[in-house]
C-alpha cells in the first residue's frame, strides 16, 4: 500500500489531492507486473478501467492497414493512461504496450467513477489532466500534420530539453526506432536526418545522448 500511496501522490493527475483522499485512492488500485513487449490492452478492447505506470514505459499506439505503426504517446511512472474511455464508455480506442519490464497500477472504472462523483478536487484534477493531454496530441498532430521530418525530430529535441532542464544536451528516452514510430517516419530517414543535423553542427549524437550543439538554430528549425 506504501508503494502504491507514493506513487499516487506524486502523480499529476492527483496532485493538490488531501492525504485521507490519496488513500482512498490508492485503496482502489490494483498492481500489475507485465514483462516487456507485453500488451496491456488493443484497440477495441471494452474499457473496464484506467492504468498508471508505476515502472517502466508504456506505448501507445496505431496500426495502419498495412501494418505500419504510428506511437500517439509513451508514457512513464505517475502518468496515467486509458482513462478517456473510462468516462465516455467507450472501448479503448488505441493499443498499450509495454517498452520494458513495467509495474503498472488499474484503477476500475467503476470504483473510481463513484470516487470522482462525490469528489469535486479529484474531478478538476482529472479535467487539469485531460486538458493538458489534448494539448499534447494537439502539439502532436500540428507537427506530423504541417512539419516536415527534420522540423517533428528538432521540435522533439527541444521538448526533451525543456522536459530534462538543460539546453546542452538531451537524453533519448526510448530507442530510435521507437522515436521513428512517433515521429511519423522510418528508422532510416530517421538515421539520415540524425546525420544531416550532425553535418550542420546542430547536434552530436552519442548513443542515446544528443549534445546540441546550437539550441537557437535548432529552435529555428
Amino acid at each position: 500500500m506504501l508503494e502504491e500511496f507514493k506513487i499516487i501522490e506524486q502523480s499529476l493527475l492527483f496532485n493538490g489531492l488531501s492525504k485521507s483522499m490519496l488513500e482512498r485512492v490508492a485503496s482502489l488500485a490494483q498492481k500489475k507486473s507485465l514483462n516487456k513487449g507485453e500488451a496491456i490492452f488493443f484497440e477495441g478492447d471494452d474499457a473496464t478501467g484506467f492504468y498508471m505506470a508505476a515502472e517502466g514505459k508504456v506505448k501507445i499506439f496505431k496500426m495502419s492497414l498495412d501494418g505500419r505503426e504510428q506511437i500517439l504517446h509513451i508514457f512513464g511512472p505517475g502518468e496515467p493512461f486509458g482513462e478517456v474511455p473510462v468516462f465516455h464508455g467507450q472501448p479503448f480506442p488505441a493499443n498499450a504496450v509495454t517498452l520494458c519490464k513495467a509495474k503498472l497500477l488499474f484503477f476500475p472504472r467503476k470504483d473510481f467513477v463513484e470516487l470522482v462523483s462525490t469528489t469535486p478536487s479529484l474531478a478538476l484534477s482529472m479535467l487539469a489532466m485531460l486538458s493538458l493531454r489534448l494539448r499534447r496530441f494537439t502539439s502532436q498532430i500540428e507537427s506530423l500534420s504541417l512539419k516536415e521530418v527534420p522540423g517533428r525530430l528538432a521540435a522533439h529535441l527541444i521538448y526533451l530539453a525543456e522536459e530534462q532542464g538543460r539546453t546542452d544536451q538531451v537524453v533519448l528516452d526510448i530507442p530510435k526506432g521507437q522515436l521513428a514510430s512517433l515521429l511519423g517516419t522510418s528508422p532510416e530517414t530517421l538515421s539520415r536526418i540524425f546525420s544531416k543535423m550532425s553535418e550542420e553542427g546542430l547536434i552530436k549524437v552519442a548513443g542515446k545522448t544528443i549534445h546540441i550543439l546550437d539550441y537557437e538554430e535548432l529552435i529555428e528549425r
